[in-house]
């Protein structure tokens, strides 16, 4: 329950940052990889914020 609810403020904060209720609006970026190696392949990806020396990364 402890994650969920840390997991549902990280969301909320991340969106009120991105639609621009405390300021100006913060372009979010996005990553996606794939891999191939011996043990087969592999894929990733996840989304993140940057605020001057701030940033939070969010990923699988």
């Amino acid at each position: 329950m402890r994650i969920l609810r840390a997991v549902v403020v990280i969301s909320v904060g991340i969106f009120l940052a991105g639609c621009g209720a405390d300021g100006e609006p913060i372009q979010p970026s996005m990553s996606a990889n794939i891999g191939v190696g011996s043990s087969g392949t592999y894929g990733g990806v996840g989304v993140g914020l940057q605020r001057g020396g701030l940033g939070v990364f969010l990923g699988l």
